[in-house]
């Protein structure tokens, strides 16, 4: 099932978008049930009834969770050829380990750096100057749970989604470390919808992503180092995952920092990702 947060006649609503993707079918949701937390409102809950179609064109779709209630966590170098790109990169503080990691790296950008689709993604060059993209396939926890084993881990996935983990390169290296560079106002671009995880087969699902028209990421889930049981067993090491909670698990090689020079993204630019099965996430660079 595809659902979208959106909104339409003052209010917010999450509906479940038709199969030809022209339309969507509000949930019947009390008022406020969804304006922060997008599609958790219908985490852990039978799905109500579903009001009238309403084209798409006449509501403003936002990001499936428009404000996590706890930062998401990302997962660095998690497929090998990005692995060895950004080690040479100079700017990876991992590399002294290896390209490889032996566990994944894992790292958090600010709930407040959700954007949604076509939404502009905001560069201040009084702060940064080398912006890069990355095409992510994001998951979304929707049963709680701490030390969870490997074999379990399915079972805590609620869905997915679309995420481009935006970032400061510059700001990355500077501070040695990635919230910073990751964390800026919004460079989380999310969406532009979110599927039920019966609707993806991570074992052959495609992240892509063109700059400007031009195709530069081209992978497949199938080739993550550490796959999402791995993921959601590390996080959950000691934590406790809360429904609602959003990973994204890696980006694919082809990112700006692995050309030689690096291809920056620029103001004027459009980056679009696009997840099997899920959707594409298109989204305008401007400056402040």
């Amino acid at each position: 099932m595809k659902l979208a947060v959106f909104d339409w006649n003052g209010s917010r609503h999450v509906g479940r978008v038709s199969d030809d993707g022209q339309s969507v079918e509000p949930f019947d949701l009390p008022a406020g049930a969804v304006d922060e937390i997008g599609v958790g409102a219908l985490i852990g809950k039978s799905l109500p009834a579903t009001g009238a179609a309403i084209p798409l064109s006449d509501v403003v779709v936002q990001a499936p969770v428009p404000r996590p209630r706890r930062n998401i966590f990302c997962v660095g170098k998690n497929y090998h050829e990005h692995a060895h790109e950004f080690a040479n990169s100079g700017f990876d503080s991992s590399a002294a380990k290896g390209a490889i990691p032996e566990a994944p790296i894992v790292f958090s950008k600010l709930p407040e750096s959700v954007v949604a689709d076509g939404d502009k993604v905001l560069m201040d060059a009084s702060v940064t100057t080398a912006v890069d993209y990355e095409a992510e396939l994001g998951v979304i926890i929707g049963k709680a749970g701490r030390n969870i084993s490997k074999a379990d881990a399915m079972s805590h996935v609620w869905g997915y989604t679309v995420i481009n983990d935006v970032t400061a390169r510059d700001l990355q290296g500077k501070h040695s470390q990635w919230l910073i560079g990751k964390s800026q106002d919004t460079f989380c671009p999310m969406g532009p919808v979110a599927v039920t995880a019966d609707e993806i087969d991570l074992a052959d699902t495609t992240v892509k992503c063109w700059v400007n028209d031009e195709l530069r990421q081209d992978s497949n889930t199938a080739l993550l180092i550490f796959d999402v049981p791995t993921i959601i067993a590390a996080i959950s090491n000691g934590i406790t995952l809360m429904p609602g909670d959003v990973i994204a698990t890696g980006t694919p090689a082809g990112v700006g920092i692995g050309f030689k020079p690096p291809r920056y993204l620029m103001p004027g630019d459009t980056v679009r990702v696009e997840i099997s099965g899920i959707g594409t996430l298109e989204n305008p660079i401007s400056e402040v």
